[in-house]
């Protein structure tokens, strides 16, 4: 019981430092708007920018994040809300596929780095571990341009603000 009480305070005193950090180093990423849910420490929500020179420039992309009473020691759990196209994304749930929230996760990781290594996995896909075989299936068969079509048309459709 004592472990349990001191991991959950563990835990609040790190996401109150990353938020201070947050807070203060606002401008210095401008790629990365971090959240923090104003009633619960342990919930998160981010904007990131779509990487430029992709199917998904242009388009800003909301994540959310639950965070394990464990954390930093366990990684958080981290879904698109907004729909993508992407083979190391589940097209329904948002699921991602990165082994830094699996297995190769260190406490040395931030919500910030995760953030940052999400929009590098958007750059750089990788079609062998799909989520979304539709997408990785054309990756994987050399259809460069299906691919990055299909991803551009749901970045215009739920990533990028409406006109008029």
């Amino acid at each position: 019981m004592i472990t349990l009480l001191h991991d959950y305070q563990a835990s609040r005193a790190r996401l109150f430092k990353e938020y201070k950090e947050v807070q203060r180093e606002k401008s210095a990423d401008p790629d990365i708007q971090l959240v923090c849910d104003d009633s619960n420490i342990f919930k998160w929500t981010a904007l990131i920018k779509g990487p430029s020179e992709t199917p998904y420039e242009g388009g800003v992309f909301q994540l959310a994040f639950s965070i394990p009473e464990q954390y930093p020691l366990l990684p958080p759990q981290v879904r698109f809300l907004t729909k993508i196209f992407h083979p190391n994304v589940h097209f329904k749930t948002g699921e991602i596929c990165l082994d830094i929230l699996k297995n190769a996760w260190s406490p040395a990781w931030t919500l910030q780095s995760v953030c940052r290594a999400i929009i590098a996995l958007m750059a750089h896909p990788e079609p062998d571990s799909p989520l979304n075989c539709d997408s990785g299936n054309l990756l994987r068969s050399g259809d460069i341009r299906g691919y990055y079509s299909m991803a551009r048309m749901y970045t215009r459709l739920a990533a990028m603000p409406k006109k008029g």
